[in-house]
């Protein structure tokens, strides 16, 4: 039974930081119609840069702030000098430029920090605390924590502020918002700046829970692009929710041996089984029409 807790408690802090990476991709969507694949490697930027402080024998402190600024200002220099001239073009291109992104941050982080095995401890994960009979490391609990809490100010900050009134109004209509009075640059550049900060906090947590590794790290957006798929790019709740799922789902299937091997298609199986639930009433409409 300890295995069991242990492993559960490990895949909530896992889906936790599937969680906060989805919700950044879904608050950008909404506010800018970008679905962002280079949310990983810019996460995977901000934990190298955080590493090599660390290296230096900087202190903590100056590590995290690094990994989230990094995060921030990247996220922000591709949404100010990018992102305004593809404004007007299809969902698909917006993507594909944030694709070519993503392998620009993966090249250039391969040519600075050579290929080796490298790890990140953080002072958090040497504290731990008795849950369920099961210790958990604070970097866990941090991570868990972390996502419920971003989770509940994010739905605060889209639903109850006029900032989350002018993205749903600009993810509406761009036109229409503009006529309005909306100011879309104001909006967007909130919008890029809180996405970066969040892809660098988790891409630090993700360092010192799954690997320090720019490729592993930057490929975690697959996960993550699968919670916001689920939650429609629009549900932030059901974003959450997906996390979680899909992080205690790769989790328990590493104790079973002969489904080990495919933990990384649970992010796959569990978005394709919530879409075709969440679309069982068009099913059942069909049918009644044949």
């Amino acid at each position: 039974m300890l295995a069991y807790g242990l492993f559960l408690l490990s895949g909530l802090a896992l889906g936790a930081l599937y969680s906060l990476g989805g919700i950044g991709l879904v608050l950008l969507n909404r506010a800018t119609g970008v679905l962002n694949f280079a949310y990983g490697a810019i996460g995977a930027v901000g934990a190298m840069i955080a590493w090599q402080v660390l290296n230096w024998g900087g202190p903590e402190p100056l590590a995290w702030a690094a990994s989230i600024g990094a995060g921030l200002l990247l996220s922000l220099a591709f949404g100010r000098l990018l992102a305004p001239g593809l404004a007007h073009r299809e969902p698909v291109v917006k993507a594909v430029a944030t694709l070519g992104f993503a392998i620009a941050l993966l090249g250039l982080m391969n040519l600075i920090w050579s290929i080796t095995p490298r790890s990140l401890s953080l002072t958090v994960d040497k504290q731990s605390v008795a849950v369920l009979g099961v210790r958990i490391t604070g970097t866990r609990l941090l991570a868990i924590g972390a996502g419920i809490a971003i989770t509940a100010l994010t739905g605060v900050l889209l639903a109850r502020t006029r900032m989350g009134l002018m993205m749903r109004a600009l993810a509406d209509n761009r036109e229409v918002a503009s006529v309005l009075g909306v100011p879309i640059r104001k909006v967007e550049t909130t919008a890029w700046s809180v996405s970066g900060a969040l892809a660098g906090f988790t891409g630090l947590l993700f360092g010192d829970l799954v690997r320090l590794d720019p490729t592993v790290l930057t490929f975690l957006v697959i996960p993550i692009i699968a919670t916001t798929v689920i939650g429609r790019l629009t549900s932030i709740p059901v974003t959450f929710a997906a996390g979680i799922a899909i992080g205690i789902i790769e989790s328990m299937l590493a104790l079973y041996s002969p489904l080990t091997p495919f933990r990384v298609a649970a992010p796959f199986v569990v978005a394709i089984a919530a879409l075709m639930w969440m679309q069982r009433g068009r099913y059942l409409t069909f049918a009644g029409e044949d």
